[in-house]
């Protein structure tokens, strides 16, 4: 991935009234998050929908307008409950229609069976990209960058997997890595100067703080990032921490 790439922010929609209603737990934001990461790479957003054509609309069109690169988890089958390809066309201003690459996947797989209903599921965008479906072979869809998956995680992950494989194969990154250090007896407010001095000083990395209560007063206090850039803002970190008269302790480096 170049650098320019590697800036693009890249947003997940996981859409389903059963989501939201507790029906089923989500396991696609935990996968995205591992499988961006693996190639070095951060997730920006993360938005939960319900299936309501009109917010599914307005959410698209919003991110189609960003620069962003977007992975979208269901809705795409053929019930009424289903908005997510009307609501992806209507966002692009474009109609649905019958994609005949789709057709052609449903039938090899269906047959006859394909006819009536299951056919309904080749009704695209305009002008929509395919995404292979290794399952059932009913794919998925692409709209310029936005990238439009089955809710079923066995049918979905494989076919993300594909389209970092076919769209970004060089979208690949030095691994990030967490740097932090526990830093016992301080409030946050105490440190807001020196967090804010690193967050200036080191803008490539990301600073984080959680505070705890428990068992003793502490702050974890670090930075995320690619190692070269973060070894020079934890050193600050660390400097800063005992210039303000706070004990501190390394944690281990996570990746």
């Amino acid at each position: 991935m170049n650098s320019t790439a590697n800036r693009r922010p890249i947003g997940v929609f996981i859409i389903g009234d059963e989501i939201l209603s507790g029906k089923r737990r989500d396991a696609h934001l935990g996968h995205v998050i591992d499988t961006l990461r693996a190639r070095g790479l951060t997730l920006s957003w993360a938005i939960y929908l319900g299936d309501d054509c009109d917010r599914l609309v307005d959410a698209f069109r919003r991110s189609m307008f960003s620069d962003a690169v977007v992975f979208s988890f269901g809705g795409i089958g053929a019930t009424p409950d289903d908005q997510t390809r009307q609501a992806a066309a209507a966002a692009a201003g474009v109609p649905i229609e019958r994609h005949p690459g789709a057709v052609a996947e449903i039938e090899a797989q269906f047959g006859e069976s394909a006819y009536p209903k299951r056919v309904l599921m080749a009704g695209l965008p305009r002008d929509a990209g395919l995404i292979p479906n290794p399952v059932n072979r009913v794919p998925g869809f692409f709209v310029g960058e936005h990238y439009f998956f089955p809710g079923f995680p066995d049918m979905a992950w494989p076919m993300l997997d594909w389209v970092l494989a076919e769209r970004y194969p060089g979208w690949c990154a030095e691994p990030q890595v967490e740097l932090a250090i526990r830093v016992t007896g301080a409030g946050e407010s105490q440190l807001v100067d020196l967090m804010e001095r690193v967050v200036r000083d080191h803008p490539a990395c990301k600073l984080f703080s959680l505070p705890s209560l428990k068992p003793v007063r502490s702050i974890e206090l670090g930075v995320r990032g690619q190692r070269g850039d973060c070894e020079p803002a934890i050193a600050a970190l660390q400097s800063g921490v005992t210039a303000a008269g706070f004990q501190w302790e390394r944690m281990a480096d996570r990746g």
